[in-house]
């Protein structure tokens, strides 16, 4: 397998361009309409209104539309605990926890020596689970792993102040930078890492 098409698989495991462009989309529209409207209902309406476009865009040319669906369903239960509580710093809350959730799992598979990107893109790659009789590749694993812990925690550590502060634009907006262009960075380096990484020792053939 090319370096080229393992780079493919990778990037579709991950969602794809079009996955994460579909998923990163409700927050920022949220945000841009509460600055405009400051009503929880109409900036979560906007959002949900840009979905269904993208699904209905997506069913035209006959494109995957399972991220914009989960968008949906989380904008739904976004919206459904920001007007629950009546703060609106409440619509990001799920994607805290869930960025929480990530970093703790991600760092549990570290130090049970399973690293998750290893478990993710091993099979891809056709290494299988054969990578943890590798101390090298396993190590390399490891390494790509931390990354995904480092992001998560990042997200965390920056935006619950923000979130406790109620700074919604604050909040909104380190959301923003630390989605696509954090996400993007770290799918970059991970990439960095495998490609550059010591490949699979060959098993002997048997005779």
């Amino acid at each position: 397998m090319t370096q080229e098409s393992e780079k493919e698989k990778i990037l579709a495991a991950m969602g794809g361009r079009r996955g994460l462009l579909d998923s990163g989309l409700p927050p920022l529209i949220f945000l841009i309409a509460f600055n405009f409207t400051k009503d929880i209902e109409s900036s979560a309406g906007f959002a949900l209104i840009l979905l269904v476009g993208v699904v209905v865009y997506r069913l035209i040319r006959k494109q995957q539309i399972q991220y914009a669906i989960s968008g949906i369903i989380g904008v739904f239960i976004c919206a459904w605990l920001a007007n629950s509580t009546g703060q609106a710093q409440d619509f990001y809350l799920p994607g805290l926890l869930t960025n929480l959730v990530y970093g703790t799992v991600y760092l549990i598979t570290i130090l049970i020596r399973f690293p998750l990107i290893g478990l993710v893109v091993g099979p891809l790659i056709g290494e299988n689970l054969r990578w943890r009789k590798d101390p090298a590749r396993r190590a390399l694993y490891t390494k790509a792993t931390w990354l995904w812990v480092g992001l998560f925690g990042l997200r965390v550590l920056v935006q619950y102040p923000l979130y406790l502060s109620g700074s919604v634009n604050a909040l909104g907006t380190a959301r923003f930078i630390m989605g696509y262009p954090l996400f993007i960075l770290t799918a970059w380096l991970t990439w960095q890492i495998i490609k550059g990484g010591p490949r699979l020792s060959e098993e002997p053939k048997p005779a």
